[in-house]
């Protein structure tokens, strides 16, 4: 399945920045290359979440499980272009089916665990989906149960498969034992395997994953991505993280989506690494994973930055000697963070910022070394007379635009949408035309639909400005939620923030802040939060809190954002109680 024009293709590669290699024979290159060498671990505490002793595969042994489930994948008639749906919590057989369809060319859709009913049957009916893999249970939840129930509706689903916890309870009528399955399979060979993408016709430009975006308004959207595409991605997480040969990681992002696939599959992948699977995110058993294994990169959100942070006595036993750089995301970065880190553990916190569809910005020590600059600004790609290190900078075209009129921006602290073009951008949604007309300008850049603005002593950065929605307007000032969201974890009594519009007869909003504080400490007053906006996070006055709503937990989607539009309505009955008063 090849969905961009061999135009593009051929202008792709004549550039040196698409290749012929594929996924699958890059990593039975390296199988066959460093046979005994460690390759993937299950999370240590596989056993309560779904079930099986934790695996610790060498190179070889992952080459062996490929070959057995592309032995299996064949054996069940699936053929090139099919389409599985993958629902499974982080583990070392997501490697084994991820680079098993990567040999046999069928398409991996994978969804979060979070993922129910409603979720998964539009991603079987999207894709037409011929196998749906997934586990007997995560904790409580009978996942297979649920799956099998949901399968019956699509006659798509020609079987459906799942890892059993080892309780010796049946599985559900129609889901086949995947673990008896592959036993009774003779794995193919390396030799094997090369000769079936040989003979396939399997090339580097075919679909890898439909990935699914966090559908935070609207259903979610299917994001195609080929071998090309990802392997692209994979370099810039390599670069920034300045990964070299054998890089051993421990990532506790999920295994479905652009964060977990670049990083877990793709730069382990052109590292020829070693990785250990973690997640769902517990803290203790990422802490026990840093100290069991010698550690080169890891990741982790900007509140669990600032917890480790906050409690250094959690890193007490911890040798970092080998940790140089952490990658964040998906949330602002205080300055406050970044510096922290490298002056206590000369750790170099990198700013990441991207998206399913491709468009991707990273905040580096080598382009940007200071590291209060670095927790608030971006590279400026793409704009001619700036020269960044970063590997693929060159690759890429950025535009700034204004949201109402459509003109470029050039000038500073007027913020616009970003607007990304580059060999890492998708080519559209999966079957959705009329989305895929509206994603993408009349230029041919993908609309990012995130708020940044020009900045730095020679505009050479972006400074992120929040979202087209994600932003309060108090009486006609625009303020963006995160940059407020940011100053507010700086606190010591605060463990989380989301920052809303309060709604307002005379300014329209003022501002909320929602916060869950933190553990065995006093919950936080609104005057202390204003109090440190204002002396601390040198704020502006019309950018301070006005009302302060306390919660034991925000509302996050499956990928682990914010859900504003859930949390207002939660809130809603609070705010009638006031206007009764």
């Amino acid at each position: 399945m090849i969905l961009v024009s061999q135009e593009k293709i051929d202008a792709f590669v004549a550039k040196g920045w698409w290749g012929r290699e594929t996924l699958g024979g890059i990593f039975l290159d390296t199988a066959q290359q460093q046979p005994s060498t460690f390759a993937v671990a299950d999370p240590p505490n596989r056993a309560e979440l779904f079930g099986g002793a934790p695996q610790h595969w060498s190179w070889a042994e992952l080459m062996a499980q490929v070959g057995r489930f592309s032995a299996l994948l064949h054996a069940q008639g699936m053929q090139k272009d099919d389409v599985i749906v993958l629902q499974l919590p982080n583990c070392v057989q997501m490697h084994a089916i991820y680079l098993a369809c990567a040999v046999c060319g069928i398409v991996v859709s994978p969804v979060p665990m979070q993922y129910r009913e409603h979720e998964l049957a539009h991603v079987v009916q999207s894709t037409q989906a011929k196998g749906i893999v997934s586990t007997q249970r995560l904790g409580k939840y009978p996942a297979a149960q649920e799956v099998a129930a949901m399968a019956c509706n699509f006659p798509s689903v020609q079987w459906v498969w799942s890892f059993t916890d080892g309780s010796g309870q049946a599985l559900p009528a129609r889901v086949e034992d995947l673990d008896a399955a592959l036993q009774a399979c003779a794995p193919w060979s390396a030799a094997q395997m090369r000769a079936h993408m040989q003979r396939i016709g399997l090339t580097a430009d075919d679909v890898f994953t439909i990935c699914w975006t966090s559908g935070t308004e609207s259903r979610a959207k299917g994001v195609p991505r080929s071998h090309n595409e990802w392997l692209i991605v994979g370099q810039s997480v390599a670069d920034a993280g300045q990964m070299q040969p054998g890089a051993q990681m421990v990532i506790p992002f999920p295994f479905v989506n652009m964060a977990g696939i670049s990083t877990s599959l793709i730069a382990w992948l052109l590292t020829a690494g070693g990785l250990h699977h973690h997640h769902p995110f517990d803290l203790e058993v990422f802490i026990r994973q840093l100290q069991d294994n010698r550690t080169d990169y890891t990741v982790a959100a900007p509140a669990v930055l600032s917890m480790l942070l906050k409690e250094p006595e959690l890193l007490a036993n911890v040798d970092l000697s080998r940790l140089r750089r952490i990658g964040s995301g998906g949330g602002p970065l205080a300055p406050w963070l970044v510096e922290q880190f490298a002056q206590r553990f000369g750790i170099e916190v990198i700013n990441y910022f991207g998206s399913n569809e491709g468009a991707a910005l990273s905040s580096t020590p080598q382009d940007i070394p200071d590291q209060q600059h670095r927790a608030s600004y971006f590279p400026r790609l793409g704009v001619d007379g700036l020269v960044w290190k970063a590997v693929n900078a060159p690759k890429v075209k950025t535009r700034l635009v204004d949201v109402d009129s459509g003109e470029d921006i050039l000038e500073p602290g007027r913020a616009g949408e970003l607007r990304y073009q580059g060999p890492m951008v998708f080519q559209g949604y999966y079957n959705s035309p009329e989305l895929t007309a509206q994603a993408f300008d009349d230029q041919g850049f993908y609309k990012t639909g995130d708020l940044f603005e020009i900045a730095g002593d020679r505009n050479q950065y972006y400074r992120f400005a929040g979202r087209h929605k994600d932003i309060v307007v108090r009486g006609g000032m625009n303020i963006s939620c995160e940059e407020v969201e940011s100053l507010l974890l700086s606190h010591p009594k605060v463990r989380e923030a989301a920052v809303i519009g309060w709604p307002d007869e005379v300014l329209g909003e003022r501002v909320c802040a929602v916060v869950v504080p933190r553990d065995g400490q006093p919950p936080p007053e609104l005057a202390e939060l204003v109090a440190h906006l204002r002396h601390a996070g040198k704020a502006a006055a019309f950018k301070w809190p006005e009302r302060l709503e306390l919660i034991s937990e925000l509302p996050r989607n499956p990928v682990g954002k914010v859900l504003k539009r859930v949390l207002r309505a939660q809130l809603q009955p609070v705010a009638a109680q006031g206007e009764q008063a």
